[in-house]
């Protein structure tokens, strides 16, 4: 019977101990979950960051460029490390990109703060290694109030940079701060598509090409400068636009200001320097959207001028390239340049010779259809050197090279065309594939031919000729966008 008393005790003693448990287990009331939350006021993909009042929107895209002919991004074959043609040059460069951009947009009593950034992680033939990278910073700036502050575009640049209907991030003729320039910016929104913009851009790293220094160095015989005769930074960029955008296209008229501090004659202080000067750069462009040729059809034109700021017309998203190519016997080469100075006492008298140059270019679009465009563009340039820049050029290059031909003749100026043409294939949303060729002509100033031998790196030429040279480049491209 205790047996029996003992088993009915134990019994209803675990009965209660698992009652207990199940009592504990029991879940609390949980705290309200903040869900994501569509943010429709800044357009498609915005969302609100939980717990605040601010929208952001993740984008980017992945990219993959191959280029014959060409360096990454097809680039022409146009400066001597590639135009002599010889067999340590890569013809087959390649590019894989991926790009993110977050902005954030938060609605406050001033306005609209906004915040925008995008980077860059990609790996390039010739420049990175077996599982290695590199990083780009191409834009990071914060509007506030009318203001532009960080890394952006100049309010100098039209909308489409050096795109108006291509792939290369070398088409010349106009500015490209398409990966952004260091600057502040104010824009006056007068409605109805008219606008005015003012700022300033930082220009040593951005709005510079070269001074050469001919009085502390020479010109190499494929017509480069060897001693860059620019000093540090002093004043920025001045900057400004008026531009009128609306449904049928647009008009802009744009200027900017830009300083020319020189270094020194010489190695040291001791040698002086040449007063500073300012040069300038003005451009105009135009866009005609809707064309009678079909829907989204476009032409894009905008032309430039600049005496002392040659970054302004010969530019590219990166650094300016002066040119040089061998096309089999046929030397052509052109110094792109902000200034050439000599010495004191000599030709110049130590002052700075400014650098004219103009350019135009533009493509225009055309839809065959929601799956496929296609667009022919091109651009044309000149260099012009006044007499005294050009008299000091000539005698740093007939010191350099030993043995001129007779017949030789020396002239700086140069002019540069290109001409190009594009086809996109977009089989989904948001993925296209393109292919592009284009073609780049160098009319050099210089004629004649050298007494004796020619060498650019491994190219030697038995006797140089010196005249007008070509090349050709090629790029296939496939972008996804996110």
């Amino acid at each position: 019977m205790s047996k029996i008393k003992s088993l009915i005790l134990g019994s209803a003693a675990g009965l209660v101990a698992i009652a207990g448990a199940q009592a504990a287990d029991l879940p609390l009331k949980a705290k309200a979950v903040e869900y994501v939350k569509v943010c429709s006021l800044y357009g498609a993909g915005f969302y609100y960051i939980p717990g605040t009042d601010t929208c952001i929107k993740l984008g980017g895209y992945l990219r993959f460029d191959a280029n014959y002919h060409g360096g990454v991004y097809d680039a022409p074959f146009w400066s001597f490390q590639n135009g002599a043609n010889t067999r340590d040059v890569n013809q087959l460069n390649m590019r894989s990109r991926m790009a993110v951009t977050i902005d954030t947009r938060t609605a406050t009593e001033y306005g609209v703060v906004r915040t925008f950034g995008q980077g860059d992680w990609q790996w390039s033939t010739g420049t990175d290694v077996p599982g290695g990278g590199s990083f780009a910073l191409e834009n990071a700036f914060v509007q506030f109030a009318g203001f532009t502050f960080g890394k952006s575009a100049s309010v100098y640049a039209t909308p489409w940079h050096g795109y108006p209907g291509n792939n290369t991030s070398f088409l010349l003729g106009g500015e490209d701060s398409v990966t952004g320039v260091n600057n502040i910016h104010y824009t006056f929104d007068f409605g109805n598509g008219f606008s005015a913009s003012l700022g300033v851009d930082e220009g040593i790293a951005f709005d510079r090409t070269t001074v050469a220094n001919l009085a502390a160095g020479g010109i190499t015989n494929t017509g480069l400068n060897t001693v860059n005769g620019y000093g540090g930074q002093d004043a920025p960029d001045f900057v400004g636009n008026l531009k009128l955008d609306q449904a049928w296209g647009l008009l802009q008229v744009s200027g900017a200001a830009h300083q020319i501090r020189t270094g020194y004659y010489g190695a040291t202080e001791v040698f002086g320097h040449p007063e500073s000067e300012w040069g300038f750069a003005v451009m105009g462009a135009i866009e005609l959207r809707n064309l009678p040729t079909g829907p989204g059809d476009y032409l894009r034109l905008d032309a430039s001028y600049a005496d002392g700021a040659t970054k302004y017309v010969i530019a590219t998203s990166g650094a300016s390239p002066s040119f040089g190519m061998i096309n089999g016997n046929t030397v052509g080469f052109g110094l792109t340049s902000d200034a050439v100075f000599g010495g004191i006492g000599g030709i110049g008298n130590g002052d700075v010779q400014k650098t004219q140059a103009w350019g135009i270019r533009g493509a225009y679009a055309h839809n065959w259809n929601p799956y496929w465009q296609s667009s022919v563009f091109g651009s044309y340039s000149q260099v012009r050197y006044n007499g005294d820049a050009a008299a000091l050029y000539c005698a740093a290059y007939g010191a350099t090279v030993a043995g001129l031909g007779a017949t030789y003749g020396c002239d700086p100026d140069f002019n540069i065309a290109q001409v190009g043409f594009r086809t996109v294939w977009t089989p989904v949303k948001n993925l296209a594939l393109s292919a592009e060729v284009q073609h780049v002509m160098l009319d050099t100033g210089f004629t004649g031919t050298t007494a004796g031998a020619y060498t650019v790196g491994t190219k030697v030429l038995p006797v140089a000729n010196f005249g007008d040279v070509h090349t050709t480049s090629v790029n296939f491209r496939i972008q996804r966008n996110f």
